[in-house]
């Protein structure tokens, strides 16, 4: 049964999240995330296999030095108001992604794109450990499956085989999947921890062929 949105626990209301994603719009350049790949990060984060303090994602948002203190601290409460957010939506099952809005031949159609691009940063925050399980245990990737889906759907990930875009039924698909994926993918990090070997490998220097598969952002923003 889904809790009504009045009920969420920690969540932004519509006035928080406009404000929020003014600052990230006037302050964000090209390649920065915006309010939904912030989103996409912190989700990433949120059901991941081992905790990233804020001092660590918050460089992947904040780009400049904020102009006045109370600035500064309104948008730090906001930003830990959605990452608290998240996970207890999840419990509730309250989530739901924030999109972005990208403009098309047939009018403004809400995207991904953003979402999966900071879901995808999110999982380099601990790439070593993802990389690995990834490689190791085809039962994750499995549980991904939505969402790389719709990130080589729109560009943010580059796969080895062609593959034919999504209908817009099976996008939507996708999209309604990610509350149960995100759960999923939290459920097994809980269950299949970093082992001891995988907690040592991170703290070696990462190889020049450990990087992750090729991203490009895809569509643009609609101000």
């Amino acid at each position: 049964m889904n809790t009504p949105k009045s009920e969420w626990p920690s969540s932004l209301d519509d006035a928080e999240l406009e404000k929020l994603d003014i600052y990230l719009r006037a302050h964000g350049n090209d390649g920065d995330l915006m309010l939904d790949g912030v989103h996409g990060l912190l989700s990433a984060i949120a059901v991941g296999p081992l905790e990233v303090k804020p001092e660590e994602w918050l460089h992947e948002v904040l780009h400049d030095a904020f102009e006045d203190e109370d600035e500064g601290n309104a948008v730090l409460a906001l930003l830990a108001k959605l990452n608290d957010s998240i996970s207890a939506e999840l419990d509730v099952d309250a989530y739901e992604p924030i999109l972005g809005e990208i403009d098309t031949e047939d009018g403004p159609m809400l995207s991904a794109a953003g979402w999966c691009e900071g879901f995808s940063r999110g999982i380099d925050m601990r790439a070593q450990l993802w990389e690995n399980r990834l490689a190791e245990d085809a039962n994750l990737m499995q549980l991904l499956g939505p969402i790389m889906a719709l990130a080589v759907d729109e560009g943010v990930l580059q796969a080895d085989a062609e593959f034919e875009k999504l209908t817009d039924d099976e996008y939507d698909e996708c999209l309604g999947q990610l509350p149960e994926v995100l759960n999923a993918v939290g459920g097994y990090w809980r269950t299949n921890g970093p082992t001891e070997d995988e907690l040592k490998a991170m703290t070696r220097p990462r190889g020049e062929n450990d990087d992750g598969p090729p991203r490009q952002r895809s569509g643009h923003w609609v101000h």
